[in-house]
């Protein structure tokens, strides 16, 4: 495999991992009540933090598992978990709540000289609702970092030339999601709140299903494939 397989095949896994466009309407309504400037700088925000987080795990990630002892499978399952119960809480609870401001105003909404937080400074507050859960694990999942500590173990064999592309191609998916969540905006109007809580209740239904398949699959390794190996890899065409 050369320096633009390696490229093209880890930005296009990545990119479906992070899944910027299934995300969208997820994001629309959770920033609804955000106006274009602050939703503007809170895409960037996100966008440079999966950005971050993933050059982190891609330069550390194995050496740090193998540090605390935790196997990938064993963080498949973890992160499965966290999955899991955020798609409950996304079918069944009222999840736009824990991103929308109140319309009281706290300390927290003003700024030194008691006015309302607009534009970057309330983009950063609102950052530190969106870190949880949905940076992590909503948009970058145990998927997305497994497949950057194992695509590490590629691009070492290419030497610096090799992680400089590897981290290249983690910088474009970033930039990709960035772009994507440019048009969330434009979607929030069209479905309004109504159409918004109809498509996270969906996604959530789906969200539980996956990471009950991350959890069979991983458990299937662990047990070697005591569990029937066409309910751990389903339609792999084996």
């Amino acid at each position: 495999m050369g320096l633009v397989e390696l490229y093209v095949n880890f930005f296009i896994t990545l990119f479906a991992l992070l899944d910027p466009i299934g995300n969208v309407p997820i994001f629309a309504a959770a920033t609804r009540t955000q106006s274009d400037s602050s939703r503007r700088w809170l895409i960037v925000y996100i966008s440079a933090f999966a950005a971050l987080f993933l050059s982190f795990f891609f330069f550390t990630g194995l050496g740090l598992l193998q540090f605390f002892g935790i196997s990938m499978d064993a963080f498949r399952i973890a992160g499965g978990i966290l999955l899991f119960l955020l798609g409950l809480d996304m079918t069944r609870g009222d999840f736009l709540s824990m991103f929308e401001e109140t319309e009281s105003l706290t300390e927290e909404t003003l700024d030194a000289h008691g006015m309302p937080l607009r534009g970057r400074d309330r983009a950063k507050k609102s950052f530190e609702k969106f870190v949880v859960p949905f940076a992590i694990p909503l948009l970058i999942g145990p998927g997305a970092i497994s497949t950057v500590i194992i695509q590490a173990g590629e691009a070492q064999k290419y030497g610096l030339t090799g992680m400089a592309v590897g981290l290249g191609a983690i910088v474009s998916a970033a930039v990709a999601t960035m772009l994507a969540f440019f048009f969330s905006g434009s979607i929030s109007k069209l479905l309004g709140r109504v159409g918004m809580v109809v498509v996270i209740r969906v996604l959530g239904l789906i969200l539980c299903a996956l990471a009950i398949q991350i959890i069979i699959s991983a458990v299937s390794v662990i047990t070697h494939d005591i569990i029937v190996p066409a309910a751990a890899h389903p339609y792999s065409g084996e």
